[in-house]
């Protein structure tokens, strides 16, 4: 068997009809490959490699028979929110061969990846939020206990938020690895895999008659996921919420939930099995929850758009951008007459556009830098307080080594005048200028954050290294923002995003779909900017331009496309090119009950596609969000303008064709 690479490019086969896509991880069980099946229209799948650590032909014959005992259990499950088992696969017949089990590929990020993100934002999981999981899940876990499994490895990693419906997914049971552990055990012939095999279960996740005993029940599994749930209310790692002296909990001081949520939670938390809920049905009694009164108040996606969207906006700002993105921020859009335009080539997104110098609000900047410099430290406190009282760039404003003759000096003057020559031809402020390079500048530099920068000598590599951080951001602002945007750096506000959303509403392109051609763009420039309440900070300036540019774009018909079946005609293509960092998107006004389809063709790795409804709801918040795939048929759920977004994922440009039909 050959391995795929790395880069996700090899065509090799498993078997006659499996093949390789990718590597998806590497455990202690063996590979996890991401594979197509040629004999069901290449549909996406998951080949799980089951390598137990065993020597000899014998020794591998009775492992495999423990796996298929083990995979006879998971062909039992039949639940639309746990991947569906497709085979136990053999490939080769020797001591070498290898046992893979084939499961259904669920796309969307697992719970673990939206809490990272969530972290770095400075926030965690809701109440409403995680009892929408509860709501959700708990039927789940309801339904494996009922037919006798017990999944043993309940955590944020194991649970899958699926694009296409927003619903949690249930994965990696921990039967399987058990029965490798089982298998080393008893013929790998090695005393410490053997100690160990009681203790299968994730460190934290799992109660202590499961690490210790190896004793699992359902009571088990609910101490897990209420564990998952404190994770996920509180953004810390069980270990910081566990003392394991007393052996208590001490979650409920982190985060405020209603007495019900914490009194079960506390409950399934016990260190003793039978104190915890005899079932998954009598938590969700306890919660009052059921299939007629689960929580309907928190849209899906909402959960999904930090993963894989822009974050909220910093509380400073309101409405916060995750309250408004998917619901109140995208108005009902009452049909305009049907478009008549001829369909127009692709264009590029963002047009250098000529305007008029405007006037610079700069009201409320001074506050947010200052905020800036008490986190990143005393030499932008020192340069913005120069640029904000002093004419001109802040680095020809300082003495430079007068009278020392020395002609580094005057090289390093000539540099000052030179930036701060461009900035005033590119129309750029100086003050959210110098902020913005601070910024960069201590992002490249941590260690010199809390340094003080004289005018002396002995300084002069590190106001070069400020110079040279500075060049870059004027090179990119040149080269990406127009003159119009440029002028405007300083003065955004959250107004202009709500008066931006009105006017793309009225081309039929919602707020989700402008936020993601401004996120790829801004990503593209400065992805280590991306993080945190950037929006609050220097850099989100840059953000905002970039969405304005947008904006003027769609509406001079760029990086925007009207599609429009004329009668007879039942499918359209479409082509175009895609440069770093931008998108182009497409709208259609289609009916409910209509059967639509689509296809890209374009370079493996290379898009982001999204399929955005007209009317999104928690129940259906899109039909494809920011996804890798290249395809999508079915039933239209409403009737309305929808839209059809590609976004690149490359660092270089490429062309690409787009297959619209409809019946």
């Amino acid at each position: 068997m050959t391995r795929p690479s790395s880069s996700g490019n090899a065509l090799s086969f498993l078997g006659p009809r499996y093949r390789l896509v990718r590597a998806l991880a590497q455990g202690g069980f063996g590979h996890t490959y991401l594979a197509e099946d040629t004999h069901r229209f290449n549909e996406l799948c998951v080949l799980k490699e089951l390598a137990p650590q065993v020597e000899g032909e014998a020794a591998l014959q009775k492992a495999k028979q423990l796996f298929e005992r083990e995979a006879g259990v998971l062909y039992k499950l039949q639940h639309p929110q746990i991947p569906r088992f497709r085979e136990l696969l053999r490939v080769g017949e020797s001591a070498g061969g290898h046992l893979f089990l084939v499961q259904d590929y669920i796309e969307g990020p697992t719970y673990r990846e939206l809490l990272d993100t969530r972290c770095r934002y400075g926030s965690a999981f809701n109440e409403t939020e995680v009892m929408q999981l509860l709501a959700h899940l708990l039927p789940v876990v309801a339904y494996i206990h009922g037919v006798g499994v017990i999944h043993r490895d309940i955590s944020p990693d194991n649970l899958i938020l699926r694009n296409a419906d927003g619903l949690p997914v249930l994965i990696d049971f921990g039967g399987v690895k058990q029965m490798s552990a089982t298998a080393e055990a008893q013929f790998g012939g090695s005393p410490a895999t053997g100690a160990n095999v009681t203790r299968l279960g994730k460190l934290g996740y799992a109660p202590v008659e499961q690490l210790h005993q190896g004793n699992v029940t359902p009571a088990s599994d609910l101490y897990s996921l209420a564990v998952t749930v404190v994770v996920l209310l509180t953004g810390k790692d069980p270990q910081d919420l566990y003392d394991d002296v007393k052996a208590t909990w001490h979650w409920r001081h982190q985060v405020s939930v209603s007495d019900r949520l914490g009194q079960t939670l506390d409950r399934m938390l016990s260190s003793q099995p039978q104190n915890r809920y005899p079932s998954a049905s009598a938590v969700m009694a306890a919660l009052n929850l059921s299939a007629q009164t689960r929580p309907r108040g928190v849209n899906p996606s909402a959960i999904a758009t930090v993963a894989v969207g822009r974050p909220p906006l910093p509380s400073t700002f309101t409405p916060s951008r995750a309250t408004t993105e998917v619901t109140a921020a995208i108005p009902a859009r009452a049909r305009p007459p049907h478009p008549k335009t001829t369909v127009a080539r692709p264009q590029a997104v963002l047009p250098r556009q000529a305007s008029t110098r405007s006037s610079r609000q700069l009201s409320g900047l001074i506050q947010a830098v200052v905020g800036l410099g008490l986190v990143l430290g005393s030499v932008a406190v020192v340069w913005w307080v120069a640029a904000e009282w002093q004419p001109g760039s802040v680095l020809s404003d300082l003495p430079s080594q007068t009278g020392t003759g020395d002609s580094n000096a005057e090289d390093e003057q000539a540099r000052q005048q030179q930036l701060r020559d461009r900035r005033e031809a590119l129309g750029i402020d100086n003050r959210i200028w110098v902020a913005m390079t601070d910024q960069l500048f201590f992002d490249r530099h941590p260690n010199l954050v809390g340094q003080s920068l004289s005018d002396a000598p002995e300084d002069a590599p590190l106001r070069l290294r400020w110079q040279t951080v500075a060049t870059d951001l004027l090179d990119k602002l040149d080269s990406h923002l127009s003159s119009t945007t440029r002028e405007r750096l300083g003065s955004y506000r959250i107004d202009n995003l709500d008066n931006w959303t009105q006017r793309v509403n009225q081309l039929s392109v919602s707020r989700r779909a402008l936020n993601a051609l401004a996120d790829a763009q801004f990503q593209r420039l400065f992805p280590n900017q991306a993080d945190g309440d950037f929006l609050d900070q220097p850099m989100g300036q840059v953000w905002y331009a970039l969405a304005e540019d947008q904006v003027r774009a769609m509406e001079a018909g760029e990086g925007l496309t009207a599609v429009t079946f004329e009668a007879g005609e039942s499918s359209q293509q479409q082509s175009g090119q895609l440069e770093p960092g931008t998108g182009q998107i497409y709208t259609l006004y289609l009916s409910e009950g209509q059967q639509f389809r689509l296809n890209l063709q374009a370079p493996r790795n290379s898009t982001r596609l999204s399929i955005y409804l007209p009317q999104p709801s928690s129940e259906q918040p899109y039909l494809l969000s920011l996804s890798r795939d290249r395809s999508w048929a079915g039933e239209l759920p409403q009737t309305g303008y929808y839209e059809v977004m590609v976004v690149s994922n490359r660092d270089r440009t490429f062309e690409y064709q787009l297959t619209l039909a409809t019946d």
